[in-house]
């Protein structure tokens, strides 16, 4: 019986490579693993695949019937529908422990590390399988982008060794001007659908009985983005209300500045202050250092809600 190893929704570089990744190491041990994803590539992984020789995976959002490895999540929000119909076999990541749960026992790794490209270097490594060039190059990829070039507090000296590692397997000599060559494609913006643009790295998160979204897009430079504020503001309101959300924010981080324009609409704005020490002025507030969702976005907002 095949698996099926899967990203959470909206999946970003982490997500898709951790997907293929994995499915590697699998089958390089006699498993009939496939990589999908949920959702259609963003730029950046579109670039970072095509770099690297490799086609997009298949999409598929039902995880009906099927055995399933969950890469980069473990929130039922993130996974595929229908995820009580099937059977999480396994769970790799390096986010907070979310919300799926098993009817037996399964091999759950995950660890503060800054991306699951790297807990997925060391399953290789602990399997003694040889990681082949391309799919080096695939995850050393993924972690200059889940980091930004080392720049979020999410990065750890694993994720560094990990670089070098990869680096040396995938004979990338110059692991800034890939993340560079990363970082402009992921700021491609014009012409793009607002709501594209909300749901290009976007996950729901249950707080407390409330639903909560958060999208990020990272930037080279926020002028991009600066004509289309007003635009992006009125499709976040499409999102929130059409998904019963509570809360819903986008993060307009600054890959350059090190720091977050955040975008709000949420039915207590008091939870803003609350959460960051800072009132929204007008449709953002700026928040210095704010690189990570995971690390400095999510968990206030969750402590605020008491989720």
């Amino acid at each position: 019986m095949a698996v099926y190893v899967v990203g959470h929704k909206s999946p970003d570089t982490d997500s898709v490579t951790s997907a293929i990744a994995y499915a590697e190491l699998k089958k390089a041990q006699g498993v009939d693993a496939i990589a999908i994803m949920q959702g259609e590539l963003n730029p950046e992984s579109t670039m970072v695949l095509e770099k690297f020789g490799f086609a997009a995976p298949e999409i598929m959002t039902d995880a009906t019937g099927k055995q399933i490895i969950l890469v980069d999540h473990s929130d039922i929000a993130q996974a595929p529908d229908n995820l009580k119909d099937g059977e999480v076999v396994e769970i790799i990541d390096h986010h907070k422990i979310g919300d799926v749960t098993t009817n037996n026992p399964i091999l759950f790794c995950a660890q503060p590390v800054g991306c699951t490209g790297t807990v997925i270097k060391q399953l290789y490594e602990i399997n003694k399988v040889d990681i082949p060039k391309n799919i080096a190059g695939i995850m050393l990829a993924a972690i200059l982008s889940d980091t930004v070039l080392f720049k979020s507090p999410t990065t750890t000296d694993a994720d560094k060794a990990a670089c070098e590692g990869l680096a040396a397997i995938a004979g990338v000599s110059d692991m800034e001007a890939l993340a560079m060559e990363m970082f402009k494609a992921k700021s491609a913006v014009q012409g793009v659908p607002m709501k594209d643009l909300i749901f290009r790295d976007y996950k729901d998160f249950d707080m407390a009985g409330k639903k909560v979204g958060c999208g990020q897009l990272e930037l080279v430079d926020l002028s991009l983005v600066a004509d289309m504020r007003d635009d992006l503001y009125k499709a976040l309101q499409e999102v929130k209300d059409e998904g019963g959300r509570h809360s819903i924010f986008l993060m307009l981080t600054d890959i350059m500045k090190e720091g977050t324009d955040l975008m709000a609409i949420t039915d207590d704005p008091s939870i803003i202050e609350k959460a960051f020490g800072k009132k929204l002025e007008g449709q953002t507030v700026w928040i210095d250092g704010m690189m990570s969702r995971k690390k400095q976005t999510i968990p206030p907002l969750q402590k605020v809600f008491g989720a």
